[in-house]
């Protein structure tokens, strides 16, 4: 380690230890609690016709959680990154609100879910000694997670009755889960192994140039081509365009040599034209990107819809309750952003926006100051995969990009992905750890 990165490591350990992290982190934790209690108060009245309703318990379980959580980071991480855990909150706790507002038959689940999802959040970050059980492991991860979702080409079933069946049911419990978002995080970890373990390979330049590394990246693109042929047979192009995304960016990290993100970019724009001819949900969600207005009424209906919230929004919103963001088909799950904008304005917007630039900023932090290369892999995988998905749904809602159904993480209703995105952060919360002793 150089005396330059020394001192960064120090400085670091230092303020996540000084009182202005640690009462910043509490200061935060407070102005959400008023964020989220005056919502619920104007929830309550609108809906109930009394301030008295059970939009308070969103309050409640999400004080308990963070109270929790902080105390317990606080005590067993005392060197954990200290404006990761604010951010998580804010978001967790408009999501509880949005899923109240939107879909009240599926508002207790969610509570339940973020409930789990902290839960392990805080066993992730607190009770691993080390991570060698993911880095020694990779394929035993992998394959396991390719099983599971292998699994739903035979055994899966949608809960709604209808559409793509990418959930498993979990026997005798009436719960079901999505493995594609299990696969989300095992194949970040196969992918910070097995690039952490041959870096030096893969830098590696002979007089062929940037093609000495394809020879050791043989395995690894077979994997990877075995992962994405089974999530374009679901036809869950979203979680497909996902991955290749991730596995880009840690290839080109792991590489360094920019004629791999030209050569992937020129893969995906090939997949994407084949999509668009071989299936026609994909050829729907491009031609509603291109030009949604002659079908506004029927199969562009839906972001047609989300346009029209995002423009009702205007700068302060309408306040919670008082927008018609429930026209939007599916709005607590693929669509929540627009309901944000509409309820909340351009200020809730950006406000969502600049939440997700800062976790964005604080993991690749963590990947920059790590000591280990499979915790830089790790800490850079799990950043790109949470980033690139808020990309690619908001680029979906705004019509900046078409729509690829995948959620926004800790705000959308959906259980599988709230627990994912949450063990994600739960390791970036002990990654930091490491990073700040």
């Amino acid at each position: 380690m150089t005396r330059t990165s020394t001192a960064i490591h120090s400085s670091l350990a230092d303020f996540a230890d000084s009182p202005i992290a640690r009462w910043g982190q509490w200061g935060w934790l407070v102005l959400t609690a008023v964020f989220l209690i005056s919502n619920a108060v104007s929830l309550n009245i609108l809906r109930e016709g009394s301030w008295l309703g059970p939009a308070w318990l969103n309050v409640a379980v999400w004080g308990g959680l963070m109270i929790t959580a902080a105390l317990l980071l606080r005590r067993f991480r005392p060197w954990h990154d200290p404006l990761i855990l604010p951010a998580l909150a804010i978001l967790l706790g408009w999501g509880f609100l949005l899923v109240d507002r939107l879909a009240p038959n599926f508002w207790l689940r969610q509570l339940i879910w973020g409930s789990i999802g902290i839960s392990v959040l805080l066993g992730v970050a607190i009770l691993p000694r080390n991570l060698r059980p993911l880095r020694d492991f990779p394929y035993t991860w992998l394959i396991g997670g390719l099983t599971l979702l292998g699994a739903t080409l035979v055994f899966g079933v949608n809960p709604i009755g209808y559409g793509a069946r990418l959930w498993l049911e979990i026997p005798f419990t009436g719960v079901y889960f999505q493995p594609s978002e299990l696969l989300k995080l095992l194949l970040i970890i196969f992918l910070a192994s097995y690039f952490a373990q041959r870096e030096q390979l893969l830098r590696f330049r002979a007089p062929r140039g940037w093609l000495a590394p394809l020879p050791y990246l043989a395995p690894l693109l077979f994997m990877w081509g075995f992962c994405m042929a089974l999530l374009v047979w679901q036809q869950d192009l979203g979680a497909a365009v996902l991955f290749f995304a991730v596995f880009l960016g840690m290839l080109y990290i792991a590489v360094g040599d920019w004629w791999y993100l030209l050569g992937g970019g020129v893969l995906l724009l090939g997949a994407a034209v084949f999509a668009y001819y071989a299936f026609d949900l994909v050829a729907l969600r491009v031609d509603a990107w291109i030009n949604p207005w002659p079908e506004a009424d029927d199969r562009a209906f839906q972001i047609v819809q989300s346009l029209y919230a995002l423009a009702n929004g205007r700068v302060l919103g309408q306040g919670i309750n008082q927008g018609f963001p429930q026209y939007i088909p599916v709005i607590h799950s693929d669509f929540a952003f627009a309901a944000i904008v509409e309820e909340w304005g351009l200020i809730g917007g950006i406000t969502t926006i600049a939440l997700f630039l800062w976790l964005t900023y604080r993991g690749l932090r963590i990947a920059m100051l790590a000591k280990r290369p499979f915790h830089i892999y790790l800490a850079t995988g799990i950043t790109l995969m949470m980033t690139a998905q808020t990309i690619l749904i908001l680029g979906g809602v705004t019509k900046v990009l078409p729509l690829t159904g995948v959620t926004l993480p800790f705000v959308s209703y959906g259980g599988s992905s709230l627990l994912m995105s949450c063990i994600m952060i739960g390791i970036l919360l002990y990654l930091s750890d490491e990073v700040g002793q």
